[in-house]
């Protein structure tokens, strides 16, 4: 298997920081190696207004100048390599280089104004979740901070398509890391006031226990898996009451409305987002065969 590649979307930002140093953390475990990345829009360098060819150099110089100061955080002896390219937006940018580098995933932060160890998705990571055929890491606010070495993959696993694609991502990142793997079943109990705090336990229960069922029956042979479920009144809740290591990454399908090898952020990720306080990536329903990940 080759090395994994992490196509980092960086901006001089502390969310370009979170995203480069959760990448290392990955890459590193992985024995992977990092591509930073910053996007330069086209914006005025169309045929109407000629292009400024000093402005030009000056931007693009401050973008290498930029991209070297987060070189300089990287870990010592990471592989890695910068890139400063020109696209119509910037999610348009990451992912034309993931594609001509084969990448195996796209690293990008939260939007600036989040709480500490939480998410605000911006436009670019909205993007990609709309769009991207790559899995797409999200790196909550503050990821630059942790030094925790990678100890868990979790998969959010359910019964709606796009299972098999999450479990053998999972599975592939546990191999690589030698994280441990942990397969966990969101349960939220809707049921009418006054029905029997008993039943409604019961109804989890059998939910849980038949869909982490059929993600252990996907598992291979050799491949040992925890397995938990958590309950809650809303999925926020469920998220709560499981524990989170500090080295701990979550993987989640893309909704059942996603295009085939394309992601979607479904609701339940998206409320997952809300209280989660580890990284998360978001798995294309299926995978994009070799060459077809444009």
């Amino acid at each position: 298997m080759s090395a994994p590649v992490f196509v980092v979307g960086y901006t001089a930002t502390d969310s370009g920081a979170d995203a480069a140093a959760l990448a290392a953390r990955l890459a590193t475990a992985s024995g992977g190696r990092v591509e930073l990345v910053t996007v330069l829009l086209d914006e005025g360098r169309g045929a109407v207004v000629p292009p400024d060819a000093s402005y030009d150099a000056y931007v693009r110089e401050q973008a290498a100048g930029w991209l070297d100061s987060a070189v300089a955080a990287l870990p010592e002896g990471l592989a890695h390599a910068t890139h400063v390219r020109y696209s119509d937006s910037f999610a348009e940018g990451l992912l034309e280089v993931a594609t001509e580098l084969g990448a195996a995933y796209i690293v990008v932060g939260a939007s600036p104004g989040g709480i500490l160890g939480r998410y605000t998705l911006g436009a670019v990571a909205n993007e990609l979740l709309h769009s991207s055929t790559v899995p797409v890491v999200l790196a909550p606010a503050g990821a630059r901070t942790v030094t925790a070495p990678l100890t868990r993959i979790t998969a959010a696993v359910g019964t709606r398509p796009g299972a098999d694609a999450l479990i053998e991502d999972a599975v592939s990142l546990a191999a690589a890391t030698g994280a441990t793997l942990r397969l966990v079943s969101l349960v939220t109990i809707d049921l009418p006031s006054g029905v029997d705090t008993g039943v409604i336990r019961l109804a989890g229960s059998t939910h849980a226990d038949m869909v982490l069922s059929q993600a252990r029956a996907g598992l291979p042979a050799d491949i040992v898996a925890e397995a938990s479920a958590a309950q809650g009144a809303s999925i926020e809740d469920a998220v709560a009451e499981l524990d989170w290591q500090d080295g701990e990454v979550v993987l989640v399908g893309s909704s059942r409305l996603a295009q085939p090898r394309r992601l979607f952020l479904g609701s339940t990720a998206a409320k997952m987002l809300r209280t989660l306080p580890v990284p998360m990536i978001v798995v294309p329903r299926t995978h994009a065969v070799e060459g077809e990940r444009a």
